[in-house]
């Protein structure tokens, strides 16, 4: 009998812990031939900048609901910001470690967070930042809403979560970005990865 999907929140960090975070997550995953558009997603874009910094995207149902930044919690004043081609997304890292966490680009803002609520065996209420939730639009450049989290990022050991499931179950898309327009660029493929990409 298949199992139910469950949105659970996962921890996550950079390595040093300056960056703290939850990510909701839904699993089992719904398979690629089922989920609709907008749904969690995983990928691998063989793009420059994704490639050589090892991003693994996990982008979630509804970003706004499904994120919180414990700390810092003003990721444009207090973590390093790299931004590239367009300068349209915001590659935060930690100016401690170097780690990067999260992609983003829109507005946020900080709300008050019941961690009982959460489920992860904490307690307290405390202040978070998130995308902010008004006006936002999942997914759309085009509308100045994005947000993508580095799943390598989350704690390993998690119940739940295993990130070898991701490749094995072929949860795991390959994008084509880097010959994007080009004759010859490849469609999204759960098998393999695109030339210029990695597993």
């Amino acid at each position: 009998m298949a199992e139910n999907p469950q949105r659970r929140p996962f921890k996550g960090s950079c390595h040093c812990g300056a960056t703290r975070y939850i990510a909701f997550l839904t699993f089992p995953h719904n398979p690629p031939q089922t989920r609709k558009h907008g749904e969690q997603s995983f990928y691998r874009c063989n793009c420059s900048i994704c490639h050589k910094s090892g991003f693994l995207h996990a982008r979630l149902n509804s970003s706004p609901d499904d994120f919180l930044l414990l700390s810092p919690l003003d990721p444009f004043q207090d973590m390093g910001d790299y931004q590239c081609d367009e300068k349209l997304l915001h590659f935060f890292y930690c100016r401690v470690c170097a780690t990067r966490c999260f992609i983003f680009m829109g507005e946020g803002e900080l709300i008050d967070v019941d961690l009982a609520e959460l489920g992860l065996g904490e307690t307290g209420i405390v202040k978070a930042w998130r995308p902010k939730k008004d006006g936002w639009q999942e997914g759309k450049l085009k509308h100045g809403c994005y947000l993508s989290v580095n799943a390598t990022s989350l704690e390993p050991g998690q119940e739940g979560f295993d990130l070898r499931e991701w490749t094995e179950k072929k949860w795991t898309a390959y994008l084509d970005v880097l010959r994007a327009g080009e004759p010859g660029a490849g469609l999204p493929t759960y098998e393999r990865p695109h030339p210029g990409g990695s597993y």
